[in-house]
């Protein structure tokens, strides 16, 4: 027997007020019905029905995965003429779970648990007490407890509104079983709509089981119609996540003041403070430390590195021992090896430093190999943009290209270099020499002797 997940993400979310369908707007930097069908594919789904309507051109063009069947809704005539338009693609014999573009919260191990009890004509329902239960389909049981039906809050009387355990929508059921009952759906009702909760008390009706199960926590069960909703679930993902790191041995100076918006490895003595912003794919070795207000994208950091405050990281490579900031900007491609010091205000793009390499502040190094223990001074800019092309600029090991200098590639510094402070270098720069430009003259001094440390 296999499992058929359909994913209901058909509907216009009018109460988000926005132009973006409901199920694309972002909880953790992912668009909501992405956070389910990562659930449906931890489940091992043989197959991921997603069922679209309002934007579907939107949905289709964000979520571009070949794993999805996916199934026009034409016209939204409630959930359960939303499943009816999976059928021809079920297979009798699967199990089939029904989850909500809108609901992005639902641990995996909760479906699989409601998964496993689900046997032959039975149906298990994933249902959750709340304090006030307004707006909700309440359960109804019999006097021995049995689930015998769900009745919608418009269509409930005032008993049945007292009730406070409430349907979610998550439920799975056997395929043949489900397409039969879908095939008997009316819409005789206060919103003349075919409900999914129908079947409940039909498979009461023909002697089935409703089993129900409660998540760990309502806010697995929580969807999202607003913007204030989306804030909350927000909220409650981040607190999970930071709760997660704690337990891990992460410290955090402020566990509310911590986004992950992706996938955080780490490892031992990690200490982040706040206003932490990790997007994308972030691993971070042992005794790493990051300061507040700093941004971490797709960024490796080796063991015992520091990143100081207002730091902004993407796409890059942190060796060991290097520290950044405060203040620095470290674009896309830039690969720092051990022991790198990158100061106040300075920008690397597409950059390979070596190792004991500094930029200790007001720097511009972009499309740029720098070798070993090079120094790079105050106001050094690589002018690698001639208005059409990107140039490298090439610098060799243990050189020393003094404050406010410009390097205009493409250009080659040679090993042990000096070059003067306010020098244009516009021709490559010879090895062990001190390289002068002043005004149009450019003049290298051949055996010059380095400045000797007081």
């Amino acid at each position: 027997m296999g499992l058929s997940v359909i994913i209901l993400a058909a509907g216009q979310g009018t109460r988000m007020r926005s132009k973006l369908p409901k199920v694309l707007h972002r909880l953790a930097g992912r668009p909501l019905v992405q956070h389910v069908i990562d659930a449906a594919k931890a489940l091992n789904a043989d197959k991921i029905h997603l069922v679209y309507g309002h934007g579907g051109e939107q949905v289709q063009a964000a979520i571009a995965d070949p794993a999805l069947n996916w199934v026009l809704q034409a016209e939204q005539l409630g959930t359960g003429h939303a499943v009816q338009q999976v059928v021809p693609h079920l297979n009798a014999a699967d199990k089939v779970l029904i989850l909500y573009g809108d609901v992005p919260l639902t641990n995996a191990e909760t479906l699989k648990e409601l998964v496993a009890i689900q046997d032959g004509k039975d149906i298990a329902l994933l249902t959750v007490s709340l304090p006030d239960p307004s707006g909700y389909g309440r359960i109804v049981r019999d006097a021995g407890h049995r689930v015998t039906g769900i009745v919608e809050h418009k269509d409930a009387n005032e008993a049945e509104r007292q009730i406070r355990e409430v349907n979610t929508g998550i439920l799975c059921a056997s395929g043949a079983d489900l397409v039969r009952w879908l095939a008997a759906l009316r819409n005789d009702n206060a919103q003349g709509e075919f409900y999914l909760t129908d079947i409940i008390k039909a498979c009461h009706d023909q002697g089935g089981v409703i089993h129900t199960r409660h998540p760990a926590s309502a806010m697995e069960v929580e969807g999202v119609n607003n913007r204030v909703q989306l804030a909350t679930l927000e909220r409650a993902y981040q607190a999970a996540r930071a709760h997660a790191l704690m337990v891990a041995g992460v410290t955090l100076r402020d566990p509310a003041r911590l986004d992950v918006r992706g996938e955080f490895q780490h490892g031992l003595d990690v200490e982040i403070d706040v206003n932490v912003i990790l997007e994308g794919r972030v691993r971070v070795g042992d005794n790493v430390r990051v300061g507040p207000n700093v941004v971490l994208k797709n960024v490796t950091l080796g063991d015992g590195v520091e990143i100081k405050a207002n730091t902004v990281i993407e796409d890059a490579i942190i060796g060991d021992g290097s520290d950044i900031g405060p203040f620095a900007r470290i674009r896309p491609g830039t690969v720092l090896a051990g022991s790198v010091h990158i100061g106040n205000f300075v920008e690397l793009k597409k950059a390979h430093l070596g190792a004991g390499a500094k930029a200790g502040h007001l720097a511009y190094i972009g499309d740029a190999t720098v070798g070993e223990r090079v120094n790079i001074s105050a106001g050094v800019i690589t002018c690698n943009y001639d208005g059409a092309n990107k140039h490298q600029t090439v610098i060799g090991d243990d050189a020393f290209i003094g404050t406010d200098s410009q390097l205009v590639a493409p250009v080659q510094i040679g090993e042990g270099a000096y070059i003067a402070a306010g020098s244009t270098i516009t021709k490559d720069a010879p090895a062990e020499a001190l390289t002068i430009c002043r005004a149009r003259e450019q003049r290298s001094i051949l055996g010059w002797e380095k400045p000797a440390k007081k």
